[in-house]
C-alpha cells in the first residue's frame, strides 16, 4: 500500500493563457527511435498547450496517522514554460558532448524553490546512484534518532577496512582501522568526505525497516536488501533533497542538520566549481558504473540569494573528468539564468 495520497486539482484556464503570453517558445519531444530531441515550433507549442487545456496539481501527503495527513509536496504535471530556454541550452550542451563520444547519456532536473516551477531532461533514464545513496542513509539514521533519541551518540569501531571493488576517482578523508567513532561522526565522514568505510560501518547498524519506510513515504521503489543494484531517475533522487529543504519529513532541527552537513561536502569538481564561492550549496556527488561505462552524478540545493533552486545532474560516459566538466557547463547555464 502506498503511503502517499495523490490528489488532482484542476488549474484554472487563465493560467494556460499566462503560459502562452509569457512567450513559451519551445516544447520538446523525445524520439524513442534514435533518442534525439525534436524542437517544435512556437505555433506547434501553442497548439499543444491549448490542446492540454489543463495542468493538474499533485498534492502528496504522508499517511499512517489517524487524524492527520501531513503535507509533503505540491507538484504540477506540466514543466514550466519559463524554464524552456534553459532546457534548450542544456540540450545543446548534452548533444555536443555526445557528438564527441565522451558522453553516453545525461539527465537533468531543475526546480525553482520560490515556486513550483520545474523542468527535466531525459527524466525516464535510470542511473546507479553510487554515493548519492548516502543521503537516504543519512535520513534513515536521523529518523532512527527521532524514534529513539541518543542513537547518534552511540560508538562504533572499525575493526577491518571494508573491501571496495570500485575504482574511485574522487577520494578524500577516511576513518581509521582500530578507532571508534560516534554515529554522528560517521555521518559526517559519509556525507562531507563521502567515506565508504564510514558508510559500510553505518550500514551494518542501520534499521532497514526505517530505510524502506522512507522510500515508501517518498513514493519511491523499495530497495531490495539482496539486490546488487538500485536505480534512480533524476526526479526520483531529487525527492530526498526536496524533503531536506522543505523540512517536510524529518523534524526541523534534523532537516537543518542534514542540510548543514551537505553544505560541508568537499567534492568541488562539479556543481560547486560553477557556483560562486560566497553562495552556499548543499550537495552530494556519486560515482558508479564499470570499466565499460562510468557514471558520475551530483545533486545540489543552491542557496542563491532570493531565488534558491535544486539542480540534479546524472551522467553516463567514458571519462570522469569530462563528465565533471559537463556538470559544470550545465550548472553555468542554470546559474546564469537564475541569477538574472
Amino acid at each position: 500500500m502506498k503511503s502517499i495520497l495523490n490528489i488532482k486539482l484542476s488549474l484554472p484556464i487563465f493560467v494556460i493563457c499566462c503560459f502562452l503570453a509569457s512567450g513559451a517558445t519551445y516544447i520538446f519531444a523525445l524520439k524513442s527511435s534514435n533518442e534525439k530531441t525534436e524542437l517544435l515550433t512556437l505555433e506547434q507549442a501553442e497548439k499543444e498547450l491549448l490542446a492540454t487545456k489543463d495542468c493538474n496539481y499533485n498534492v502528496e501527503r504522508l499517511s499512517g496517522y489517524k487524524f492527520i495527513k501531513p503535507l509533503m509536496f505540491v507538484d504540477k504535471d506540466c514543466e514550466a514554460a519559463s524554464l524552456k530556454p534553459i532546457k534548450l541550452k542544456i540540450l545543446q550542451i548534452i548533444d555536443s558532448y555526445k557528438a564527441s563520444q565522451n558522453l553516453n547519456q545525461a539527465s537533468v532536473y531543475i526546480r525553482d524553490f520560490n515556486s513550483i516551477s520545474w523542468t527535466a531532461i531525459n527524466p525516464q533514464e535510470n542511473y546507479e546512484p553510487g554515493s548519492l545513496f548516502k543521503v537516504p542513509i543519512l535520513l534513515c539514521f536521523l529518523k532512527m534518532n527521532e524514534i529513539q533519541p541518543g542513537i547518534l551518540d552511540r560508538k562504533l569501531r572499525l575493526e577491518v577496512p571494508f573491501e571496495n571493488k570500485l575504482n574511485v576517482a574522487f577520494k578524500s578523508k577516511s576513518i581509521q582501522v582500530g578507532k571508534s567513532y560516534s554515529i554522528r561522526e560517521l555521518l559526517k565522514y559519509m556525507i562531507v568526505y563521502s567515506d565508504n568505510n564510514a558508510t559500510m560501518l553505518l550500514n551494518q547498524n542501520i534499521q532497514f525497516s526505517v530505510l524502506t519506510r522512507i522510500f515508501s513515504d517518498l513514493d519511491l521503489p523499495i530497495p531490495d536488501k539482496e539486490a546488487p543494484h538500485y536505480y534512480f531517475t533524476v526526479g526520483q533522487y531529487s525527492m530526498f533533497m526536496r524533503a531536506i529543504y522543505n523540512a517536510c519529513y524529518l523534524n526541523t532541527e534534523d532537516s537543518q542538520y542534514a542540510a548543514e552537513l551537505l553544505t560541508q561536502a568537499v567534492f568541488s569538481e562539479g556543481i560547486r566549481k560553477a557556483i560562486p564561492k560566497p553562495i552556499p550549496i548543499a550537495h552530494k556527488f556519486g560515482e558508479s558504473g564499470n570499466y565499460d561505462e562510468i557514471q558520475l552524478h551530483e545533486s545540489a540545493i543552491v542557496y542563491l540569494h532570493n531565488r534558491p533552486f535544486l539542480l540534479t545532474i546524472m551522467t553516463k560516459g567514458k571519462d570522469n573528468q569530462k563528465l565533471a566538466k559537463l556538470m559544470r557547463e550545465i550548472t553555468d547555464v542554470v546559474y546564469e539564468d537564475f541569477a538574472k
